[in-house]
């Protein structure tokens, strides 16, 4: 485990602050760090510290999040575990991971959510709960929505599944209110060819494979775009994978401000070309679309309207993967490839938009704590370089899975580590 011991005094040198709260935003640096608390930012400090971090190309911003993850616990820890999927948060750059509740019980009730906050509470890595929408995640009547925020859950989602009645969804929406509360859906029509595989066109003929049509998708969006409206409340639509959903989301967004998406660095970086191959690691849901689709989604992420990135960390035993396409299950580890496969496929991407997607819009839509680099605040960072390039192996990654396409590939874009909890964490 790459963790250190807690620091005393933390010494970083020579760092550009990418932090537009910031008054040193934009500004070459050194940071002092005593105690968790930022006490120096000074063009040159020389003192004795603990731990001290110099090398070029280094940029420091408040701590990334990621707003839909799967750790697996409790129930699927041969999957992967708070501890494993901590590390390889913390090895992605990412200070604050929202987990989803599919896990086995399901995260439905207090109890469940406290289970996750103890149990997390020593970890480099701030982990949120997410409570269901609905008594475990089967989409038939509420959960104890109420009971779950005032004990910590964060936003509310049923996760992998889409919630399909829209009387309950709007319920939902309504009841969620009462607590400023966000509403996740991974939108999915799932009486639209529920047997499709990949995306349906023509390399799904071509392999053979039954397809899943985009229409499945921008039906839901169109569709839960219309119930928040009527019930006036805040959702947000993850894993938007198709250029109609981008349109659709663009234009509701121009007369509400209660509608956010989010993409994944995946179906930035691939498209289902990438599938000639029968890789079953690139079998996701929502499936990876056209090269058109694709690059829809990387300019939506440049002009702002897919709002931050979600990574969609799915981990799987080998024994789920290493099997025909038809019967493996969908998802990819992505925690620790999520900054490389962004500033790989996303070439124009500066790091201010960078920092808006992967740190200040989620904590700004989730109601997670803020995070500034100034004198006298509480340092939660993440340590990066734009420039560098690294290739990925099974021994960058700090998952209990390796269920990852990114493995061989080389990606520009490194993260150096995150500082939370008074915590150092390097990567490799």
């Amino acid at each position: 485990m790459p963790y250190l011991r807690p620091l005393m005094k933390l010494l970083i040198k020579q760092a550009r602050i990418v932090d537009p709260a910031s008054s040193f935003n934009g500004q070459m640096a050194d940071l002092l760090i005593e105690n968790g608390i930022i006490t120096t930012i000074s063009p040159n400090i020389n003192v004795k510290a603990d731990q001290v971090i110099d090398q070029p190309g280094l940029h420091v911003s408040p701590g990334w999040v990621d707003c839909f993850a799967h750790f697996a616990d409790p129930g699927f820890e041969q999957k992967e575990t708070l501890e494993t999927g901590a590390a390889a948060a913390s090895i992605g750059g990412f200070t604050d991971v929202m987990i989803i509740p599919n896990t086995a019980p399901t995260l439905h009730n207090k109890a469940s959510v406290e289970y996750i906050l103890h149990k997390s509470r020593s970890l480099p890595v701030t982990i949120h709960p997410m409570g269901a929408v609905t008594r475990n995640t089967e989409g038939k009547e509420l959960a104890e929505m109420y009971d779950m925020k005032s004990n910590g859950a964060v936003a509310f989602t049923d996760g992998i599944h889409c919630i399909q009645s829209s009387g309950l969804l709007i319920k939902a929406l309504q009841y969620i209110k009462a607590f400023e509360g966000v509403l996740i859906q991974l939108p999915d029509d799932k009486s639209i060819n529920p047997q499709g595989l990949i995306n349906e066109g023509i390399l799904s003929t071509q392999l053979g494979l039954p397809g899943k049509p985009a229409i499945g998708e921008e039906l839901m969006v169109s569709r839960d775009i219309a119930l928040n409206s009527y019930a006036e409340s805040k959702l947000h639509l993850t894993a938007i994978s198709t250029s109609g959903s981008v349109q659709k989301i663009n234009e509701a967004k121009k007369t509400s401000q209660h509608i956010s998406c989010s993409a994944t660095p995946y179906h930035l970086f691939f498209c289902e070309e990438d599938l000639s191959t029968y890789n079953t690691n690139l079998k996701v849901n929502p499936p990876l679309r056209t090269k058109a689709d694709q690059q829809a989604l990387q300019q939506a992420v440049l002009n702002g309207v897919i709002d931050c990135l979600a990574t969609h960390h799915l981990p799987h035993e080998k024994d789920s993967k290493v099997i025909e396409f038809e019967y493996a299950q969908h998802g990819m580890i992505g925690l620790e490839t999520a900054y490389g496969a962004l500033r790989t496929s996303v070439q124009a991407i500066s790091v201010d938009r960078t920092v808006q997607l992967l740190s200040l819009n989620p904590r700004k839509i989730f109601g997670l704590p803020v995070a500034t680099i100034q004198e006298g605040q509480c340092a939660c960072l993440t340590f990066f370089d734009p420039a560098a390039h690294w290739t990925v192996t099974e021994e960058s990654l700090r998952s209990r899975a390796s269920n990852s396409p990114f493995l061989g590939k080389t990606l520009q874009g490194k993260v150096i580590g995150i500082f939370n909890k008074n915590i150092l964490t390097l990567g490799c």
